[in-house]
């Protein structure tokens, strides 16, 4: 139905920069939220930033300032670029979309595989 790729990830030094892209496909309607999730080894999986169809962003408190989230509607594509990065950012990082498809009315949630990130100090 849709499936998401991640690309952009690997290996950076304290202070670099990184930039994920995800890209969408499949049988999509429509796009609704596209966001970014981390998860570090024994963590839980934790929120890094979301974007509304519309332009309408939300970040975690811990990348405020230093991520910025985009997105492409007409490619059903979106970004994270990742700015002063720390060795706490060291993480899989998972791109995901909540949409509509052709099999289903009702939005529905979906998941990459997720990319590693790693932030040496």
């Amino acid at each position: 139905q849709v499936q998401l790729v991640e690309s952009g990830g690997g290996l950076v030094q304290s202070g670099g920069s990184l930039r994920l892209s995800c890209a969408a496909s499949g049988t999509i309607v429509r796009i609704n939220v596209m966001g970014w999730y981390r998860q570090a080894p024994e963590k839980q999986r934790d929120l890094v930033a979301t974007i509304s169809r519309d332009g309408t962003t939300n970040y975690a408190d811990s990348v405020k300032g230093r991520f910025t989230i985009s997105r492409d509607n007409a490619k059903n594509t979106v970004y994270l670029q990742m700015n002063s990065l720390e060795p706490e950012d060291t993480a899989v990082y998972f791109c995901a979309a909540v949409a509509i498809t052709l099999q289903r009315a009702s939005q529905s949630s979906y998941w990459g595989e997720g990319i590693q990130v790693t932030v040496s100090s």
